[in-house]
């Protein structure tokens, strides 16, 4: 359970750090305690995102892995962001991605940002 608070806080701050560097990436709302909440339960999809979707595509897309020499990663990374801006909007919250590019500039920010909140943040596997 720990972990998992630790990972959904650390994409929060990751996603935070992306809405606040690039334009195409927005999170509105009437005032801060609904943006903190909107970006929380957006943090809750695209760790639903990442845990579920992400794996299938990885394993489906192995040998553009090795083509590439792991370059495919920053694309799907951007895919995942797009997904979870679509989802968001099914959801009725207030996060947008706003086209491919900026979802890949946002998704290596995004992985970025993460990777340092999990060195900072404590873990269970610590």
């Amino acid at each position: 359970m720990k972990n998992f608070v630790v990972k959904t806080i650390a994409n929060a701050a990751a996603l935070a750090v992306a809405v606040w560097l690039l334009k195409g990436i927005t999170l509105s709302g009437e005032n801060t305690a609904r943006k903190v909440v909107t970006l929380f339960l957006v943090a809750l999809v695209f760790g639903a995102v990442n845990f579920l979707v992400k794996p299938v595509v990885k394993l489906l897309s192995f040998p553009l892995f090795i083509l590439t020499l792991g370059l495919i990663t920053l694309v799907i990374n951007a895919l995942m962001l797009l997904l979870t801006s679509w989802l968001a909007g099914r959801l009725d919250l207030a996060f947008h991605v706003g086209g491919f590019w900026a979802a890949l500039v946002g998704g290596v920010i995004i992985s970025i940002v993460a990777w340092a909140m999990h060195v900072i943040l404590p873990d269970e596997n610590d």
